[in-house]
């Protein structure tokens, strides 16, 4: 304050979060989402002398008055290294990071964003599991890694994404429409990958993790190192590497019969950054292999009725690492040029070309030497150009013009024997867009528009004879949007945004087996392109001990596709499978998530969070198969360290509360499973070891050792979910 009066716009920055804020009408601002610890901060007004300043932070409230002194100063630039960039969006964001996504090290990507509220899982066993966002998954969920859009086989319930958790420093899930952004696949959420910004001076960085797990026999290591030039100031590098291996999982009283996994996965970046020109270059491999639970493959229609009827495998199994037949091998390239360059003080130009290379094999109980073959193998080819400029201004406008290249190519490998599931295709994607954002003291509006066009020629032979097809499609998409800052301890978002998204070429051209997810599909090649509205609001109270959010959702979609059982089988020499086929019609998505928590005493926090989802297929007055049914996370904390201490040193008891989906579709190959409660317990202690710091934790998952299955698991009519689990964890910086 000035005179003891209040300065609006003076701006906030905290340089180890990377975090800044303006203050508003009171001269107050509020900066969310800081771990405990030590942190420099600066503030700037201009006219007045710049006060930077040193702050210790022991909890989740802080409160300081800084007082501003008048100073005459001639403006120069500013120069800027590190970039990264920033998740700007009017609609509900929630980010994993520091101790949290410490207590996910080891868990893939779908299950390390259950711990966020409104995202559960579709997963295919134990083993592979994607997110789902608002009752949305696979092909309407948009993953970024490193800024580049994931792309691969991801439309089956078995085709887990194809990245490796470890190599991210913050993972953040965006939950409305952001079609405008990033295209159609974003039509349901997104979900950021983002390792930490290369370093721009001489540091370095080094993170070792080590991981055991009792069901599975887990082991898993990964390591990372960070540096920057002494020689060439802007330039750094980073490497990072994990592998993982694990055995049957157990449930309560049985093994999973062929249930192991093993991953293999490396990437490394460089980049240099100067006052104008920015450059990086990035690439990741991902590999693995994983075991598909050898009971949900049948040999007959009598021994499909058997095991259905009975929930569980006839044999107790055994544990091993050997993975047989049915599995999956995955690998997973992907490589990435991005540069900037400030044209003047108020634009930037961005250019970003993406390489991925997806190769999938998927392997099938076969005889002879045909076992030795997949049964699906694809490979698929994806370029990715992205051109935008990026425009601020001092009259509080700011935006992004841009277009966007998509080019794809998904070929069969000859050879399986096999009539492939999908048709060989070729996909381009163009699309233009522009946003723009009005930001002044507590109120952003922002508001966007693109347009899409997307052309799909296919192509197989089906006995022999030639099939094929040309597509094509187009669509505006729009959204626009409001944060306000009602009072220093109360935020509102609003964001109405429309979507799109053409149908996938599984969903128009299946036709047979198949294999990971062990059932027959039916494509529809006259589905149409799913279109719809979404409304998100999110309020967000916080206040010294208490945080509380609550996000509320409509999504109105017309053409809704999906996957449902038609209570056929087929029987064949390679066993008996359940028949699906891709259906479409009118759907209202709506529900809310909360998130809150509250500290007791010094020592004593809790927590609570959950979500609940309504489906409807509005056209039929039914419901759809595998959305989650309604759920809650609570537990309290014991912190045993000194409240001026910024290493950890807490207990944590939680308990999962999971409810029986009862808004079924007419017809399901078995009953929805009954509710269940899963109680977990994690112990997190940290060390400082001179300037380092070591990090042990050890979780208890399913505490009980409890029996249970979740309604998201395709094969939960085969087998109960994963049984007690527990995990040893060990990070240690330097």
């Amino acid at each position: 304050m000035e005179n003891n009066e209040p300065i609006e716009a003076a701006y906030i920055w905290v340089v180890e979060a990377s975090k800044g804020a303006v203050t508003d009408e009171t001269g107050n601002f509020t900066i969310k989402n800081l771990c405990p610890g030590t942190y420099s901060i600066t503030i700037k007004y201009l006219g007045h002398q710049e006060i930077n300043d040193s702050l210790e932070l022991v909890d989740n409230s802080f409160n300081k008055t800084y007082r501003l002194e008048e100073e005459s100063l001639n403006l120069t630039g500013v120069e800027i290294h590190g970039h990264r960039d920033a998740v700007q969006t009017t609609t509900a964001v929630t980010a994993l990071y520091g101790d949290a996504l410490l207590e996910a090290r080891g868990e893939n990507l779908g299950e390390s964003l259950k711990r966020i509220a409104g995202v559960t899982t579709f997963s295919t066993g134990n083993t592979i599991s994607k997110p789902v966002i608002h009752g949305m998954h696979s092909n309407r969920i948009m993953i970024l890694n490193n800024g580049i859009r994931l792309e691969g086989q991801q439309w089956g319930a078995e085709h887990a994404p194809e990245i490796d958790p470890f190599l991210a420093d913050e993972i953040t899930v965006i939950k409305g429409a952001e079609t405008v952004r990033y295209g159609p696949e974003a039509m349901g959420g997104v979900i950021l990958v983002n390792p930490a910004p290369l370093f721009t001076k001489k540091e370095s960085q080094s993170e070792l993790n080590l991981l055991g797990g009792t069901n599975g026999k887990l082991g898993n290591i990964a390591f990372s190192h960070s540096a920057g030039s002494g020689k060439l100031k802007g330039l750094g590098y980073r490497v990072q590497g994990s592998a993982k291996r694990a055995g049957n999982v157990k449930s309560p009283d049985y093994y999973q019969t062929n249930t192991g996994m093993s991953e293999l996965n490396f990437s490394g970046s460089l980049g240099y950054s100067s006052s104008k020109l920015g450059i990086e270059t990035y690439y990741s491999f991902f590999n693995t292999s994983i075991g598909i639970l050898r009971d949900a493959h049948t040999g007959n229609l009598s021994d499909l009725e058997e095991i259905i009827q009975n929930g569980r495998p006839f044999t107790d199994g055994s544990f091993t690492y050997t993975i047989d037949n049915p599995k999956q091998v995955v690998s997973h390239h992907l490589a990435k040029v991005k540069s900037h360059y400030h044209i003047s003080e108020n634009w930037k130009l961005n250019a970003q070309y993406g390489f991925q290379l997806n190769l999938r094999e998927e392997y099938d109980r076969r005889r002879g030497d045909l076992n030795d073959k997949p049964s699906l193998d694809l490979k698929l080819f994806t370029n990715t150009l992205d051109l935008f400029l990026d425009h601020t201004h001092k009259n509080e406008f700011s935006g992004t013009w841009g277009v966007n290249l998509i080019q794809q190519a998904n070929s069969n490998i000859p050879g399986t024997g096999i009539t492939p599931l999908i048709p060989n295709y070729d996909m381009f994607n163009l699309g233009v867009y522009l946003m723009e954002k009005y930001s002044k003291g507590p109120v952003e509006v922002e508001a966007g528009l693109r347009f899409d066009l997307r052309s799909v020629q296919t192509a197989r032979y089906v006995n022999n004879e030639l099939q094929e097809a040309d597509l094509d499609y187009q669509n505006f998409s729009a959204f626009i949007g409001g944060l306000f800052q009602l009072s220093p301890t109360l935020s509102l978002s609003s964001n109405l945004g429309s979507a799109w998204r053409p149908p996938n070429v599984n969903e128009l051209f299946s036709q047979g087996l198949h294999h990971g997810a062990a059932a027959i599909e039916i494509g529809d090649e006259n589905l149409e392109s799913e279109k719809s509205f979404k409304w998100v609001n999110e309020l967000e109270f916080d206040r010294k001990k208490l945080h509380l959010s609550l996000t509320g959702y409509a999504n109105q979609i017309q053409n809704y596709i999906y996957l449902n059982p038609t209570g056929e089988t087929v029987v064949s020499l390679r066993g008996t499978f359940n028949v699906y086929e891709y259906l479409q019609n009118t759907a209202f998505f709506y529900g809310f998530d909360f998130a809150g928590s509250y500290q007791f005493t010094e020592k004593l926090n809790g927590y609570a969070k959950g979500s609940i989802i309504r489906a409807k297929n509005t056209a039929d007055n039914n419901y759809f198969p595998f959305i989650p049914s309604d759920r809650m996370d609570w537990g309290i904390s014991i912190n045993f360290g000194e409240s001026s201490s910024a290493q950890t040193n807490k207990l944590t008891l939680s308990n999962l509360l999971v409810a029986k989906q009862k808004r079924e579709p007419d017809f399901d190959i078995a009953p929805a499973p009954a509710a269940y409660a899963l109680f977990n317990l994690a112990y997190q202690k940290g060390f400082a070891l001179e300037n380092n710091k070591l990090n042990l934790g050890i979780q208890v998952q399913n505490l009980f050792n409890s029996s249970y299955k979740e309604y998201m698991n395709r094969f939960r009519y085969f087998t109960d979910d994963i049984g007690r689990n527990i995990l040893l964890k060990i990070n240690y910086q330097f």
